[in-house]
């Protein structure tokens, strides 16, 4: 197996889970779990998942976050919701309690489009997705591609039970009916969102709200950090062949703290690069509206914390990081 880089974060190779032995599997669990312990993040490549299917999708999203506002404003939608959210629309750290300027950053969100039997649950958390007339090649490219992080999030999910120790199927029998979230972030330079206020960033410090997050991400100096108590902030590795994997706070609350949300930022645009571009593909995995989170018991669970509804726990994240 690859040995850690850069604050623990380590490498995993998917194939020998996928196609390998009973001792590859077992490997792969270890090298997965020790990772999700300590800073709640690792990397994965043999995902099966073609570089430019990433690289049209980027480039139709552009397309649209290039047009004037006053075009982008007409798939306005809330933190949550299914559109556009515009500059000043977040401030990330506010999740976790600190308290920054909003997020320099735009986003084009989208979701499943199953709906749900429940006419309430399903109003709050299966909104159509809105398409951008402007960019007809958008509504396929997010298709595929979200057909594809589905599938990726099963096999990290079923890698995951076994990882924990408590069977394969232990997060998948509650992801029949998920509200898997999708956010193309942009990231401009400073001639689109000013010079950055005194402690602003791109995303503000947090830890994801959900399940598994699956974030295809691009190298810049103002890029991804993630904490560890053994290093504080440092720049994340980046393999362009790879997705960054961290988890939220329902698996950390799920696990008994065994595995750390993964805590991260983005920074804002460098001073010595201010037109710095990047953006980001986030794929963030959530289970069936209802699910009640336990923390598993000692000795793998660490902290029993009380059981939480998933989808009020997250709505709840969602008001907290609102501010637009």
């Amino acid at each position: 197996m690859p040995e850690p880089r850069s604050g623990r974060i380590p490498t995993v190779d998917l194939r020998p889970w996928l196609t390998g032995d009973a001792e590859d599997r077992r490997a792969v669990a270890g090298t997965v779990d020790r990772a999700l312990q300590n800073a709640g993040f690792l990397l994965v490549t043999g995902h099966g998942v073609e570089a430019s299917l990433r690289a049209r999708l980027r480039a139709a999203a552009r397309t649209f976050f290039l047009l004037p506002a006053e075009v982008k404003q007409r798939y306005a939608a809330r933190v949550g919701g299914r559109g556009w959210l515009g500059p000043g629309t977040e401030a990330n750290g506010y999740a976790e309690g600190t308290a920054t300027p909003p997020d320099l950053k735009e986003s084009l969100t989208f979701a499943t489009e199953e709906p749900f039997d429940d006419p309430k649950v399903n109003a709050e958390w299966y909104a159509p997705n809105v398409w951008p007339e402007e960019v007809p090649e958008l509504r396929p490219l997010c298709r595929e591609y979200l057909d594809r992080m589905a599938r990726l999030e099963h096999r990290l999910l079923t890698l995951l039970g076994e990882a924990l120790g408590v069977g394969r199927d232990f997060f998948t029998r509650h992801m029949s009916h998920p509200t898997y979230g999708f956010n193309i972030n942009w990231y401009p330079g400073v001639e689109v969102v000013g010079e950055p206020e005194p402690g602003q960033f791109r995303i503000g410090p947090h830890t994801d709200f959900g399940t598994v997050t699956i974030l295809d991400r691009q190298a810049g100096k103002g890029g991804l950090q993630v904490f560890t108590d053994e290093d504080g902030w440092t720049d994340a590795p980046y393999d362009p062949d790879a997705f960054t994997i961290n988890i939220g706070d329902l698996m950390a609350r799920w696990t008994g703290d065994r595995w750390r949300s993964g805590r991260h930022r983005v920074l804002p645009p460098p001073a010595e690069e201010p037109a710095e571009e990047l953006m980001s593909l986030v794929y963030f995995g959530e289970c069936t509206p209802g699910t009640l989170v336990e923390s598993v018991p000692a000795p793998v669970g660490r902290v029993a914390y009380e059981p939480v509804d998933s989808h009020v726990y997250l709505r709840q994240k969602l008001d907290a990081i609102t501010v637009g």
